[in-house]
């Protein structure tokens, strides 16, 4: 499988328990902004005022640091400025940038969407390939590093803006049990920067020319971890006409928002075989 880069790396790994948090993203910050931010355990933000000013980026690393925890991940104190820059810039949710695709066909019975067959031109994504302990940890530090790149650590030093989704590209074995804990996170340059992306600091980010490609999607909500996945991949497999059809051993989740909604609205992708 070569119609993409440094996202289709991967290897084996144990199954998380069905009672494994969610995890992490970009997302969870807008959400701190809009919903946390009212309530910060000492009063409203606006209550306090022009103190707050002075220390609100110690005070979101801090929220951000406690919330992943519960996922074994450590929030370094240069995550502080990011933090800060992406909840700023995302208090609208106007500004995201949604990734343009053509819808192909759309299968649907007595009214419940089954999937979507979308075609997406090719384009410039941003990609990093954690190797953690478990999944979870490998979606979260590898969210950081993207958010690090996004937020100043990029050739033009500003802030590059959100699109939608986030996408990690995850492997599993033949059956479809087990999904591998190298995951690849991967954002789509917003359309202003596609004709020149910005180079990332971090040298292990990769800015790569991803091909046209095709691929059936399905939504699902709530919470996206190894169990819930599996789950995913396996009801996408039976509404599948032809097998022979998709790449059968990786397959992109597609996030849209914050995972700490109980409602959270995802997709699972398999990529149309060339």
């Amino acid at each position: 499988m070569d119609q993409f880069g440094c996202q289709m790396s991967g290897g084996g790994g144990d199954r998380s328990g069905p009672d494994q948090p969610g995890v992490i993203t970009l997302e969870d910050l807008e959400s701190f902004s809009e919903d946390q931010l009212t309530d910060s355990g000492n009063g409203s933000l606006e209550e306090e005022g022009k103190a707050m000013e002075e220390d609100d980026s110690d005070q979101l690393l801090q929220y951000w640091q406690n919330v992943a925890r519960g996922h074994q991940v450590e929030v370094s104190q240069e995550m502080a400025e990011p933090i800060q820059q992406l909840t700023t810039n995302n208090q609208g949710r106007s500004n995201r940038e949604r990734i343009p695709f053509t819808l192909l066909t759309r299968k649907e019975k007595c009214g419940e969407l089954l999937y979507e067959k979308r075609h997406y031109e090719k384009g410039y994504w941003a990609c990093i390939t954690m190797h953690e302990d478990t999944y979870e940890q490998s979606i979260c530090y590898g969210f950081m590093r993207i958010m690090r790149y996004i937020c100043h650590q990029n050739t033009l030093g500003d802030y590059l803006g959100m699109t939608l989704p986030i996408i990690t590209v995850v492997r599993t074995n033949e059956n479809h049990s087990v999904v591998a804990h190298d995951v690849t996170v991967a954002y789509y340059l917003p359309y202003e920067y596609q004709a020149q992306p910005p180079q990332p600091q971090d040298d292990e980010i990769t800015i790569e020319l991803w091909p046209a490609t095709t691929v059936y999607t399905r939504p699902f909500t709530g919470p996206t971890n190894e169990v819930t996945i599996i789950n995913q991949i396996n009801a996408m497999v039976e509404q599948l006409d032809s097998p022979g059809a998709y790449v059968n051993d990786s397959f992109i989740v597609a996030g849209y928002t914050n995972p700490a909604h109980i409602n959270r609205q995802n997709e699972i992708w398999f990529l149309e075989r060339r």
